[in-house]
């Protein structure tokens, strides 16, 4: 089982869906919750759900707002950290109430269009909702996560590395998500192993462990790199990096 008992994590999109899902599961594991979403009566719903999953009312922070305005990213930060006094723990995914269901997606929101039919309203909502707004929040959130040794943790979609028709913007916004999450494993840790060192037969024991148990019933036919980042380091940057 995971220990992420009192870990202080700042869960993104937590009105439903995979946002709420993570939210419940780690109240059960025991970690202190900054909950964010556009709508607060469902994000007290949720808040209310984690305390019977066994978090306490004080461990609970509940912040509804909108991730794509940069004042109310900053002020989520702020008030997370006074109250908790750390980040461990960045989740960062977007959930959106009051769409048809074709038109949600857990990790962000999605506008069905061909590329000749797509406006430049519609270029913009998905790429500062689904891109944007998780660049500059995780930025910000940068400093408290290198106090703490913590982890970012972002949702993407298979429209990332798999092209949809019809959602070209969608693709492009998720492709973006996942590239960030590699170069910014980079920039945070410069070496030939991002993670800082190489790997011991432990690490891949306790991956295995977890492939093995029901814990990944929902994971099939992955290829999964237990290398410390090093497949994110391309032959030039191995090379400059000696």
């Amino acid at each position: 089982m995971p220990n992420i008992k009192q870990k202080v994590a700042l869960i993104t999109g937590a009105c439903g869906g995979i946002g709420k899902g993570i939210a419940l599961h780690f109240a059960a594991l025991g970690a202190q919750l900054s909950l964010n979403g556009k709508d607060k009566e469902e994000l007290v719903r949720v808040a209310s759900l984690c305390q019977q999953q066994g978090a306490k009312e004080e461990q609970i922070l509940v912040q509804d707002g909108d991730l794509t305005s940069a004042e109310f990213r900053k002020e989520l930060l702020r008030n997370t950290i006074e109250k908790f006094k750390r980040l461990d723990v960045l989740v960062v995914l977007y959930y959106q109430t009051g769409l048809n269901r074709l038109k949600v997606n857990n990790a962000g929101i999605m506008h069905y269009a061909k590329t000749t039919d797509t406006t430049g309203g519609h270029y913009d909502s998905l790429m500062d909702t689904n891109a944007k707004c998780h660049f500059f929040l995780t930025k910000d959130a940068i400093p408290h996560l290198k106090e703490s040794k913590g982890n970012i943790v972002n949702t993407s979609s298979i429209c990332g590395p798999k092209p949809m028709a019809e959602v070209t913007v969608y693709c492009m916004s998720k492709a973006a998500m996942d590239m960030f999450t590699q170069c910014l494993s980079l920039e945070i840790q410069k070496s030939k192993h991002p993670i800082g060192r190489v790997g011991l037969p432990m690490d891949i024991a306790q991956a295995v462990a977890f492939l093995a148990s029901d814990d990944a019933s929902f994971i099939t036919g992955q290829i999964l790199f237990v290398d410390g980042g090093r497949h994110c380091v391309s032959s030039a940057v191995a090379t400059s990096v000696k």
